[in-house]
């Protein structure tokens, strides 16, 4: 039985100090480092769900999906509400509380297509990072005509498919920083983004369970694109 992600406040005191290395060196190598060592961590912890099953998974998933993108949008935001200096401390557990908010979704609609049994930490990956880095997906996931197939992978391709996300989140994360020198404007931006971002963990979510579900049992009526 997968363990739920630890909380915020856990996360090593190492990671503040790295991103306070990048932002003052300009070291982005270090900051994707830091952010691989992240996404490593994060999915060999992915969350338990209590959603049920149902024959009609899409309206369910959908609701998650808009409650989760909500709360990303919350906490972002709030996180990016201290100004300057300040702010850049925030970064690091601005986009690991959104991933642990993505990651409980990803897990939840999972659950509601019957696949959270199942759900592996290559399928965590890449629903949360595919609208991210493409490019980083090639040996975790093939395109088998209309539906994703997602493999299993060896840590070796696990980690350079995180390192690529890292180089990718790296530049997200100085943007982010430098939102925190516009108080209340970056504030909102920072949420804004975190809003659509986990939108798009969504659809990728839906797209790749209701697919995979589509064998098992009929969708229902509701079956359609959610996220246009």
């Amino acid at each position: 039985m997968n363990a739920r992600s630890p909380p915020i406040e856990h996360i090593p005191a190492i990671r503040i100090r790295r991103w306070g290395r990048v932002r003052k060196g300009s070291q982005a190598g270090t900051y994707a480092q830091s952010f691989e060592d992240m996404i490593l961590e994060m999915l060999g912890r992915i969350p338990q769900s209590r959603e049920l099953a149902c024959t009609t998974p899409n309206a369910r998933a959908h609701a998650i999906g808009e409650a989760a993108a909500r709360k990303a949008a919350l906490v972002a935001g709030t996180l990016a509400l201290p100004p300057g200096a300040l702010g850049w401390l925030t970064v690091v557990p601005e986009l690991f509380s959104i991933w642990r908010i993505q990651s409980q979704m990803v897990a939840d609609i999972a659950a509601t297509y019957g696949r959270g049994w199942q759900l592996t930490r290559e399928q965590m990956m890449f629903c949360l990072f595919r609208h991210t880095a493409a490019q980083a997906m090639r040996d975790i996931a093939v395109r088998a005509g209309e539906r994703w197939l997602v493999q299993a992978a060896s840590l070796a391709a696990m980690r350079t498919a995180a390192r690529k996300i890292g180089i990718k989140l790296s530049k997200r994360g100085i943007g982010h920083g430098i939102a925190r020198w516009l108080p209340i404007v970056g504030a909102v931006g920072v949420g804004s983004y975190a809003w659509y971002d986990t939108r798009q963990v969504a659809r990728t979510a839906i797209d790749l369970f209701a697919m995979e579900s589509a064998a098992g049992f009929s969708l229902g009526s509701d079956e359609g694109a959610l996220y246009d």
